[in-house]
């Protein structure tokens, strides 16, 4: 293999609670599981133990395409989803793990017969094992995530430049990315995140999921363009990209890469978060920061459920745990405090109100967005100042034409910077 199959996924090393025997056990597990995935063809959706091995569900990919789109009855609503497509989601979203008779139910829904894996030794059923199965499995499958925090940053111009630039400004954002995820760790702020390439830019998300890793991959966004404002301050030339952003929280579909004939431990996504992140950006101005409007349940780490955030009241979160920053050092000088917030206008009592901007992409298709804003207060350096003001978004043709909601600032809202 090209990667050890029992490394977890990022920067973390391999399991330190599994010991030889096991380690071997499952290597061997990963060798029949490379078998019957033969390439590609097969996905392998579940597993269960068994007295000598385990039970795994093995379905051809065009299978679960076919099961999934299983077709609506007449008359029924076209936005519901058939029973068939229910099912397949919560196949994919859930734990891999099955009982008995949940891959009983399984295997006779799909029309499939379970695959029995004979191992070396019997499983020992402890959490460490469990969890590195649950990996193994996962990187000859496809995941669904039903709400994922993802950043898109698009490179300005980018398709206008000679490869020796792209080439240089793709480095140039790629370090900016390094040094950000550097920073976060040495607050001990975990950004378990991955990168996608667009060609153009990077998608990036963290791997966990829930309220506090998505606020954390919304810092790592500030850190991101900190970086590169810094960077394009100090540089010439066209070797530091001019970047536009976008955030939003979605469902996406995630599946490994493959190098060589072998599954990675590295993974893309793609779902209604990356096409609301893509139509956003095509809109977005030079400079400018957008975040989609979503509602999205956000659990604590390790939690089911939690209570519904939109971007909002996700805003109102992300700086509030905004000064666990403080004292950062950027480009050799602390950080004071930052301040990250949803524009829109002055209102007479001394408030701000959020404007909500109706994006139209070329499809006639509309979606909401917002505009967002970060300052970043140094001691004894100039401020960085990140996004772009509402002012200009009234006075550019882009959003001339766009319905724009104005929405009553909240407490956290009115405490802000003005533009």
């Amino acid at each position: 293999m090209l990667t050890d199959p029992l490394a977890p996924d990022g920067l973390r090393g391999p399991e330190p609670d599994l010991d030889l025997r096991q380690r071997g056990n499952l290597l061997e597990l990963d060798r029949q599981l490379y078998a019957h995935w033969n390439l590609g063809q097969n996905l392998v959706l579940a597993w269960a133990p068994t007295r000598d091995g385990v039970q795994v569900l093995v379905v051809p990919h065009y299978a679960v395409a076919s099961y999934g789109a299983g077709a609506q009855p007449a008359g029924d609503d076209p936005r519901a989803e058939s029973p068939a497509h229910q099912f397949i989601m919560h196949l994919l979203s859930g734990a891999r793990q099955f009982t008995a008779r949940q891959m009983h139910n399984a295997t006779r829904l799909l029309g499939v017969e379970p695959v029995s894996l004979a191992l070396r030794q019997p499983l020992c059923a402890s959490p460490a094992e469990t969890a590195a199965i649950e990996r193994l499995v996962k990187r000859y499958s496809v995941s669904y995530v039903r709400n994922r925090a993802v950043a898109l940053f698009d490179i300005v111009g980018f398709g206008l430049l000679g490869p020796f630039e792209q080439m240089n400004q793709l480095n140039s954002l790629s370090c900016s990315l390094n040094a950000a995820h550097s920073r976060l760790l040495g607050r001990r702020m975990l950004v378990n995140f991955a990168r996608s390439s667009t060609g153009d830019g990077f998608y990036i998300w963290n791997r966990d999921t829930g309220l506090e890793a998505n606020t954390n991959l919304y810092h790592f966004m500030h850190l991101v363009l900190a970086d590169n404002a810094i960077a394009r301050q100090k540089g010439h030339g066209r070797g530091v990209p001019l970047l536009r952003t976008s955030f939003h929280v979605g469902s996406c579909y995630e599946f490994n890469h493959a190098e060589g004939l072998n599954p990675t431990i590295y993974c893309d996504v793609v779902g209604d978060v990356t096409i609301e992140l893509a139509r956003m950006i095509e809109h977005a101005l030079p400079g400018q920061i957008l975040v989609g409007e979503f509602c999205a349940p956000m659990p604590p780490a390790g939690l089911d459920g939690g209570a519904d955030f939109d971007a909002i009241g996700f805003m109102e979160q992300a700086q509030g745990s905004l000064s666990q920053l403080n004292g950062l050092e950027l480009s050799g000088e602390a950080v004071e405090s930052i301040k990250c917030y949803l524009t829109g206008e002055a209102c007479p009592d001394g408030t701000f109100s959020i404007r909500k901007l109706a994006i139209e992409d070329k499809h006639g298709l509309r979606r909401n967005a917002f505009n967002a804003k970060v300052n970043i207060h140094r001691r004894g350096a100039d401020p960085i100042l990140l996004g772009i003001e509402d002012r200009q978004l009234r006075q550019d043709s882009c959003y001339a034409l766009s319905t724009t909601q104005l929405i009553r600032s909240s407490p956290v809202e009115t405490a802000r910077v003005g533009d």
